[in-house]
């Protein structure tokens, strides 16, 4: 079968660095290909010379059996490319149609808009992926992955015949994903080819006809899905066998640092939490999104104050009804946003690093930037930040270093209880080994960790003592090592079989 996509030693460089070095790829029809890589591993680049937005410095890319010169987005959009981001670009303040209706009609002076036919084509095209959305909703009213699916309507209208999805599972639950994975399954029985961008491996398995793997620029290989497991594949994008990607427990827990008693917050939804964790020890927080885990945290480090109940720390009854308290009560938050509440991207590391020990760091106002240096230098070594230096700005970094930067922030307080919301979420396979090493050091440094994960392995292979829960409260609290049936039962109110 011909392909429908066929780049050809593809190079590009940005300065001195040579972001894609020879790469060549192809696309069939019908088929979902995976396209694998840890961060900086030149997928995005690839993508960006696929859509037009980056001219290669050379290699040829042929589309439908035809060589094309110099690819644009508007001619790439004509030849039937078309990209679904993370983050839908969607006018928020518009409706489904009328979003539809800007991507595929022609403008035309002093046209008038027939309504009716523009509400009609949305609902068909919708109608074709399974989509539940009302034309006439305002997109800002939807949810994450309903905007992905009003994206992928527009493509299907724009007749794409090849549809690259970057990360489309990032933000969703298990039930979404499910959703988009029919939509995916559908594109590729209708002819068109998907590329498929994704740190989950067992999206890949599930979704991938093949994989190719990038690793510094360069293709390393493509094969069947079916050809490889998932040890061979993290060996394939890092390079390198990442053995014990789930580092073991050393020493036994200590005191207890945080006691919760009957802890609850109507606000927040959460409702009779009691709940322990020592000293040296990491407590999975597990359960579905919509559980009450991230609710929980929030109640934690006072963003939404608890109501009811207690909260110790070492022993003692504290109240907390701002970060401002829980901070000085040595509590600690890395939320699951990095990058909205996480790093500010326009700001250097160092910043980014210090923000939360100003105080401290600065007293009576005076800027000691050789002071702030000094902090920021110490947390890259111990961490393994890889940045340029503590002036490099935060969009400079992967993902996994960002979340390293925020983890630095919080540790710079000198926290007794450390709360980590999805600390590997959007991270390749060799950042996330290392986030899960520093983990393990933290505890064993004697650090309280309380970790809220949707990734079950991650829950499993990391966690002391597992805290299950639902509709805001826990319905169980098993040992580090259990069944992944245990936990789900648990986490869905039922016997476990």
């Amino acid at each position: 079968m011909n392909p429908v996509l066929q780049l050809t030693s593809v190079t590009k460089s940005f300065g001195a660095v040579r972001a894609l070095k020879g790469v060549s790829f192809d696309l069939r029809a019908g088929e979902v290909h995976a396209l694998l890589g840890e961060n900086g591993a030149g997928k995005s680049t690839l993508i960006k010379v696929i859509t037009g937005a980056h001219q290669p410095d050379g290699g040829s890319i042929d589309i439908n059996g035809e060589r094309v010169g110099h690819l644009t987005p508007a001619s790439a959009h004509k030849l039937g490319i078309a990209c679904i981001y993370q983050q839908p670009a969607l006018f928020p303040d518009l409706t489904v149609a009328e979003n539809i209706g800007l991507r595929l009609e022609k403008t035309r002076s002093f046209a008038r808009v027939d309504w009716p036919a523009r509400r009609t084509r949305a609902a068909e095209l919708l109608q074709r992926i399974g989509a539940e959305i009302s034309p006439e909703a305002e997109v800002c009213s939807l949810s994450m992955p309903e905007q992905q699916l009003v994206e992928i309507a527009c493509a299907l209208g724009a007749g794409a015949r090849i549809v690259i999805m970057d990360e489309p599972t990032a933000s969703l639950t298990q039930k979404e994903q499910q959703l988009l994975f029919a939509v995916v399954r559908e594109l590729s029985a209708s002819g068109v080819g998907v590329i498929y961008i994704s740190h989950r491996l067992e999206e890949i398995f599930a979704l991938a006809d093949r994989v190719t793997v990038l690793r510094d620029g360069e293709s390393v290989g493509t094969n069947a899905a079916g050809e490889l497991n998932e040890t061979q594949l993290i060996q394939l994008m890092v390079g390198r066998e990442v053995s014990h990607i789930y580092p073991p427990a050393e020493g036994a827990p200590g005191e207890v640092v945080l006691s919760l008693k009957n802890l609850g917050c109507t606000a927040g939804g959460v409702r009779s939490v009691t709940l322990d964790v020592r000293a040296g020890e990491v407590v999975g927080l597990a359960g579905l999104v919509g559980a009450g885990r991230t609710e929980l945290a929030r109640v934690l480090f006072g963003i939404t104050p608890a109501d009811s109940g207690e909260i110790l720390l070492g022993g003692k009854r504290v109240s907390i009804s701002s970060p401002r308290e829980a901070i000085a009560h040595g509590i600690a938050y890395v939320p699951e946003d990095r990058r909205r509440h996480g790093v500010i991207l326009e700001m250097p590391v160092a910043h980014n690093i210090t923000m939360a020990v100003h105080h401290a760091l600065f007293p009576g106002g005076w800027l000691r930037f050789g002071a702030e240096t000094e902090l920021a230098q110490k947390f890259i070594r111990d961490l393994g930040i890889k940045t340029y230096g503590p002036d490099a700005p935060g969009s400079s970094l992967s993902g996994g270093n960002q979340q390293k930067v925020s983890v630095a922030r919080w540790l710079a307080t000198k926290p007794k209880l450390l709360i980590l919301d999805e600390p590997t979420q959007g991270v390749d396979v060799g950042a996330k080994s290392e986030i899960h090493r520093i983990i393990r050091a933290l505890a064993k440094d004697g650090l309280a960790v309380l970790m809220i994960s949707s990734d079950l392995p991650e829950i499993l292979g990391m966690s002391d003592r597992i805290a299950v829960m639902r509709s805001g409260t826990l319905t169980a609290m098993l040992p580090g090592k259990s069944d992944a049936h245990e936990v789900m039962a648990a986490a869905l109110g039922k016997e476990a079989a």
